[in-house]
């Protein structure tokens, strides 16, 4: 479980996120979306540990975050616009790479699971400055899940994906959700966001403008909130 407690981030003579509270229940689903700017990058920055808050504090599973926590980094796998991979290796070489940083047992078997997750096994051997963008997207999805984590932060991660990928995506995302992970979403694609959350959040200007349970709100209205939060269509 996370807590959030009046966060706030000032980047420059900015704040970028500004009194943010609200509670990730074990094993929930929330989708995060908002405009450009309004601070969601940064937030989960704050939540993966990559960054700190100006003020206020972040609990995970009641420990409040700081210097001496770094553990609880294995707990979190992360999705975000750097894909944290090396080109000039293979798509084994890196994943092998990051078993042996998290202190994995059976790497190799690890690593060949999470690429077949992805639908990447026939690109194992084959160095990552030859992938497309989406290929790139898959294996940055399976370096985040190749040390089991119980939660997982995504930034935009449909991003670059063709169609077939996207379901792959989706039918992970499910299987995750399943399984009991606390999973925190951020997207523009509200279709796919509606069909799997239970929870969605809004965020505007670095405060969290909606955060309600997804059952019961139709397409339409969960486009509303957001198009009322400035998000774009």
């Amino acid at each position: 479980m996370i807590r959030v407690e009046n966060l706030r981030k000032r980047i420059g003579n900015k704040d970028v996120l500004k009194d943010v509270n609200f509670i990730l229940e074990r094993g929930s689903f929330t989708v995060v979306v908002g405009p450009n700017g309004a601070g969601k990058t940064t937030l989960l920055k704050i939540l993966a540990l990559l960054t700190r808050p100006s003020s206020g504090r972040v609990l995970i599973n009641g420990v409040a975050v700081g210097p001496e926590t770094a553990a609880l980094r294995r707990q979190i796998g992360v999705v975000g616009h750097n894909s944290f991979l090396y080109a000039g290796l293979t798509a084994v070489e890196n994943l092998s790479f990051y078993g042996q940083m998290y202190g994995l047992e059976r790497i190799p078997g690890r690593v060949v699971e999470a690429v077949r997750q992805v639908g990447l096994l026939h690109a194992l051997h084959e160095p990552v400055r030859t992938f497309s963008r989406g290929m790139l997207q898959r294996l940055a999805i399976a370096r985040a899940i190749l040390h089991d984590p119980a939660l997982l932060l995504l930034d935009e991660p449909y991003t670059g994906l063709d169609r077939e990928a996207e379901e792959t995506l989706n039918r992970l995302l499910q299987s995750w959700k399943e399984e009991g992970r606390t999973i925190f979403l951020i997207t523009h694609k509200y279709a796919d966001g509606l069909s799997l959350a239970d929870r969605f959040m809004v965020l505007v200007k670095g405060r969290v403008a909606y955060a309600e349970a997804v059952e019961g709100l139709g397409a339409e209205d969960f486009r509303g909130l957001c198009l009322a939060g400035g998000e774009g269509a």
